[in-house]
């Protein structure tokens, strides 16, 4: 008897080792050659990724790198971008690995490469805008993204960063089934392909654009289970990050959202070590849904971002349906 429960556990034990969450790896180049040509980024190790950017017809006072959410791609901004262009804010953003119309489209990369992979964007557009400021817009899975990368020993400078819904859903926020299924999925079905249809989630109060989200077919509409896992290891690492991320920052958060929770949120917020000085603002909005800047108020959402990148100093915004956090 004993001898079959030991044999159990091994074969128990292989079978969790083989059926591992399957990430894809980066190559590492023999030589690099990272750069921006007019669609495609080519990132540190000559991965490359789709691109848009959006300039300003006149001069340009600032540059926005708009990073975006999860199964989402770089045109998740084309709605806010004739609003910023006319702040003579020029937008770039690129799809992500694992995303839009990448070679590795619904596979998952890591955290780290991702983070890896906005360190050289930002460099890169350093380079093309030497004299003008710069802003990270993380959106969702960007903000976490964003919230890794600003928080390494040698992150790029930037002026701001906009956190904008942040996914930062700690796994000690999940009921404890949720945890369970989707560790065990992860390690016995890491193939297997989940949608969201049955949640009954709302995510925006702009009905339009979620059908047409839904008929674009580079919005991701079935999630491999190993890619969600690495998403709640990017959302650990970023929430648990909060003390250490010490860059000029504007939050904003839905009242409405449906997505990530207000706890954990709210929670990171308190952690965070600047907001005392006033370089560390959140705004909370009462009819904002998860996907603030595509909802049917969006733009007030876009004129409070706009006065924060104009004047971080001081604390006078148009707050316009909003409420400071303290």
């Amino acid at each position: 008897m004993q001898i079959n429960r030991s044999l159990f556990k091994i074969v128990i034990i292989f079978f969790l080792t083989a059926c591992s969450p399957n990430f894809v790896t980066s190559p590492i180049p023999v030589s690099s050659s990272p750069g921006i040509s007019r669609h495609i980024f080519t990132s540190y190790d000559n991965t490359e990724l789709p691109l848009r950017m959006w300039l300003p017809s006149r001069e340009i006072d600032g540059v926005i790198i708009a990073v975006h959410g999860f199964n989402d791609y770089s045109n998740f901004i084309k709605d806010a971008v004739s609003f910023f262009n006319n702040q003579k804010l020029a937008i770039y953003s690129y799809d992500q690995r694992g995303f839009g119309d990448t070679r590795t489209r619904s596979r998952w990369s890591g955290w780290q490469t991702l983070s890896n992979d906005l360190t050289t964007f930002i460099k890169l557009v350093r380079e093309i805008h030497s004299h003008s400021p710069i802003y990270i817009l993380g959106d969702s899975m960007g903000g976490a993204v964003t919230i890794v990368t600003m928080v390494k020993k040698d992150h790029p400078e930037v002026s701001g960063v906009i956190l904008v819904a942040p996914a930062v859903w700690v796994r000690s926020e999940m009921p404890f089934y949720q945890r369970c299924l989707l560790w065990i999925a992860a390690h016995t079905m890491p193939w297997e392909k989940v949608t969201g249809e049955s949640l009954e989630i709302t995510a925006s109060d702009n009905i339009e654009m979620l059908r047409e989200l839904g008929k674009d077919p580079l919005v991701i509409k079935e999630t491999r289970i190993d890619v969600l896992y690495g998403l709640s290891n990017l959302m650990d690492e970023a929430y648990r990050s909060a003390e250490l991320f010490k860059i000029n920052a504007l939050m904003l958060y839905g009242e409405k959202d449906e997505i990530i929770p207000k706890k954990p949120v709210f929670e990171f917020y308190k952690r965070l070590p600047l907001k005392v000085e006033g370089q560390q603002k959140m705004l909370v909005y009462e009819n904002g849904y998860h996907m603030l800047l595509r909802d049917l108020q969006a733009e007030i959402v876009m004129n409070d971002i706009v006065d924060w990148i104009n004047d971080q100093a001081k604390s006078n915004f148009s707050l316009q349906n909003s409420r400071a956090i303290k």
